[in-house]
């Protein structure tokens, strides 16, 4: 069997069950399989993550350098945020042609150091290689908030599915990159800083955990997808009603019927996803404000996998609910 075959999820799975996750002494809390994994420190929980941006894969030659650095630390401050987490420290790992301009690789670690300043990340170390293309590979450590951590696994049956921000601007702003999207009106370059430079939801993350939700992920693969990761994780299922999804305004009056789409199995958007009861997300929504909106689009039910629901109640069907970086369910 290829890996073609079994999927990136599959994959990591039977990794999972070749590699050794600990014992006692470990005290992990969290190992393979969320978004971040996390062992209890002498003090607080100690969270770590790692994700990497690979030319040709993650981005193509011709992106701006400065933008590259910040988004390859934000995907990982992203995972921090997706369990509550402070981010703390960050270690980079550099591959790239011997022909790359000195310059361009600082202007690299420029737009990482914009964004590290802005978290209070410190960046500690790493390492530099030779490589045939260039990939920037970043791991973060944080700790966990006293309150305690989010969880892929945490749903419960009842619960309501919410989301923070709006979709669909990521996959466009990587549609306007490609030529494959072309506005009417209007400049596209939010949606282009929306797939190049997102903001993780990392001071969300934490208002998360404070308001008492305990189930998260961040936006990556795609809404549909990613939820079905914490609906596998919590063995439950969920339930969207897509009328409800929040999709971002320029994308919907560029698109059309097209950008509810994007919002439903685009990605990148690293928005947060996450499920509570009513009381909670009201709660939730409280200490967030209006400067992060939050929106009811489903619920947790019995069962396995996430059902769309159009407006009239019928079954809602799109094309593939996310990405998998080996071809299964894009």
């Amino acid at each position: 069997m290829r890996v073609s075959e079994l999927g990136e999820f599959g994959l990591i799975e039977m990794l999972a069950g070749i590699v050794p996750q600990g014992g006692p002494e470990h005290r992990m809390l969290i190992a393979i399989g969320d978004d971040a994994a996390a062992w209890q420190g002498d003090g607080a929980a100690v969270l770590a993550t790692t994700d990497a941006l690979v030319e040709g894969v993650h981005f193509t030659p011709g992106t701006p350098w400065r933008e590259l650095g910040w988004k390859a630390l934000a995907v990982n401050l992203s995972d921090i945020a997706a369990m509550g987490g402070v981010p703390q420290y960050a270690l980079v790992n550099l591959s790239l042609p011997g022909q790359t301009e000195v310059e361009d690789v600082a202007r690299l670690y420029r737009g990482l150091a914009d964004l590290a300043n802005q978290h209070r990340v410190a960046v500690v170390g790493g390492n530099v290689t030779a490589a045939p293309a260039v990939m920037i590979a970043v791991t973060v450590i944080g700790r966990a908030l006293g309150e305690g951590l989010l969880r892929r696994s945490a749903a419960a049956r009842g619960d309501r599915v919410a989301v923070t921000g709006c979709l669909g601007a990521a996959a466009a702003g990587l549609g306007l990159l490609r030529g494959d999207i072309r506005l009417q009106s209007g400049s596209g370059e939010p949606l282009r800083k929306a797939h190049l430079q997102p903001r993780p939801r990392v001071a969300e993350g934490q208002a998360l955990v404070r308001a008492g939700v305990r189930a998260a992920i961040d936006i990556s693969d795609g809404l549909v997808a990613d939820l079905s990761h914490v609906c596998a994780a919590s063995r439950v299922g969920a339930r969207v009603h897509v009328d409800a999804v929040p999709v971002h305004s320029q994308v919907r009056e560029a698109l059309g019927q097209k950008a509810l789409e994007l919002a439903l199995s685009g990605g990148e958007d690293y928005e947060l996803l996450f499920t509570a009861p009513d009381r909670v997300v009201k709660e939730a929504a409280g200490l967030l404000g209006a400067g992060c909106p939050v929106t009811v689009i489903g619920e947790v039910t019995e069962g396995t996998g996430v059902g769309l629901l159009a407006g009239d109640g019928r079954p809602y069907y799109i094309e593939g609910p996310g990405w998998d970086h080996f071809g299964k369910g894009e």
